[in-house]
């Protein structure tokens, strides 16, 4: 079937897809770095172990070592993907060189250990996210900003307040807006003599963070929760509760940030994307793929990651209410092919969702019709999405199925099978 024939397919359900391709064409999804290096960074002795609830499984040969190294693999990565990219950084990749002073520790950053990532995302004409990095480094002990040690609680909050202006400065530098995100792996493996306390605690150090100025239409602070991490089963500090209640209570500072790994397992976050987004003007995403936890698999064009983009298209979210992001990392497959297949994936699911009759459905449900509501959701399962996404890789100029692989496997006998 030709793009043609499916186009007036979907046509006859009222739907139009070059419309739809237009639309996805102006939606930013930001990309984490940190997939090409198994969150390493550049800050750190890389011999070392991850620690603070992060671990990377897997030894795949390849990995990205250096800046360069990084930015080749995702040069890459990104001519093999459609749509609009933004890039999403953790503060461990501050780069450091004789020009800018050389190596500072994590509270003392700034604006100019990022001014190469500003050049890089000019070159690919993105916009950029940012991360404090509050973990694998000695003074995780292992609470950050919950610590009851003054001295470990200050130097974690400086490095918020430096992460409040690199972001402010990536968005000032590329003309988007910055999405900073706040996420620790504080909590306790077993059970705390103290569940108040470290809260009360965490509260207060990202009031301290947020106290730092920002223009609020350029830095978009958000606060991420978990259930639980590796040395941390027990009790997480940033609870689903705390972080929710927090952007509650100060949304004129920030905006509550979900990552689909982070529930308990019967927990679906497409179904809190329209509950957020009835008192939220903004939320934010990570988009992961959990196997029973938060553990960080390529995401795929599965039922959860298609329900989630149906609720951004469904609830406004293309508009700008929703900030979309990818989080995963996976090192038992070559890094640059599970970047490449997740980013796809997601936009193939946000395609889907622009193709679906949304406002036809939506009346078969006001007018309680739910006999030909499940009937028309089971149809449209059937339609030739493959072509219209066809046309999509077409439009952005980038390889269809079945013919980027190839091009990873030549990148991977030329270039990486030469790394260390």
């Amino acid at each position: 079937m030709s793009y043609t024939e499916a186009k007036a397919r979907y046509q006859a359900l009222g739907v139009d897809t070059d419309a739809a391709i237009a639309k996805l064409k102006t939606v930013p999804v930001s990309i984490h770095c940190w997939q090409g290096d198994d969150v390493r960074g550049f800050d750190t002795d890389p011999s070392k172990p991850l620690t603070g609830g992060i671990q990377t499984t897997g030894n795949y040969p390849g990995r990205a070592r250096t800046p360069e190294e990084l930015m080749a693999d995702m040069d890459l990565m990104l001519s093999l993907c459609p749509g609009r990219k933004k890039l999403n950084l953790h503060a461990n990749y501050a780069i450091f060189d004789e020009e800018n002073g050389g190596w500072v520790d994590r509270d003392q950053i700034g604006p100019k250990h990022f001014k190469r990532w500003v050049a890089f995302c000019k070159k690919h004409n993105m916009g950029a996210d940012f991360n404090p990095t509050f973990f694998s480094h000695p003074k995780c002990d292992p609470l950050t900003l919950s610590s009851p040690d003054e001295e470990t609680r200050r130097f974690w909050i400086e490095h918020g307040k430096a992460s409040i202006r690199i972001s402010t400065y990536l968005a000032e530098e590329l003309g988007e807006p910055c999405v900073m995100n706040i996420w620790t792996g504080d909590g306790y493996k077993d059970i705390p003599a103290d569940r108040l306390g470290p809260r009360q605690r965490y509260r207060d150090a990202i009031d301290q963070i947020l106290s730092e100025p920002y223009d609020f239409n350029l830095v978009k602070p958000c606060i991420e929760s978990k259930v639980f991490g590796i040395g941390v089963e027990a009790y997480t500090v940033g609870s689903s509760e705390f972080a929710l209640s927090y952007a509650a209570m100060n949304r004129d500072k920030c905006i509550p940030l979900m990552d689909n790994g982070h529930y308990h397992p019967t927990e679906v976050v497409s179904d809190k994307i329209p509950a957020l987004l009835a008192f939220f003007p903004e939320i934010a995403l990570h988009i992961t793929r959990p196997i029973r936890w938060d553990s960080d698999h390529v995401v795929l064009l599965d039922d959860e990651t298609r329900e989630i983009c149906k609720e951004i298209v469904r609830c406004g979210g293309l508009e700008g209410s929703v900030k979309i992001a990818l989080d995963y990392f996976d090192a038992s497959i070559n890094r640059i092919a599970a970047w490449t297949v997740g980013v796809r994936n997601l936009q193939k699911a946000l395609l889907m969702a622009l193709v679906t009759p949304n406002e036809s459905l939506k009346q078969l449900q006001d007018e309680g019709d739910f006999t030909a509501l499940l009937v028309k959701q089971e149809e449209l399962k059937t339609l030739p999405f493959g072509e219209i996404w066809a046309e999509y890789c077409r439009v952005c100029g980038v390889p269809q199925d079945g013919e980027w692989l190839d091009t990873v496997r030549d990148y991977e006998r030329t270039v990486l099978s030469h790394r260390a």
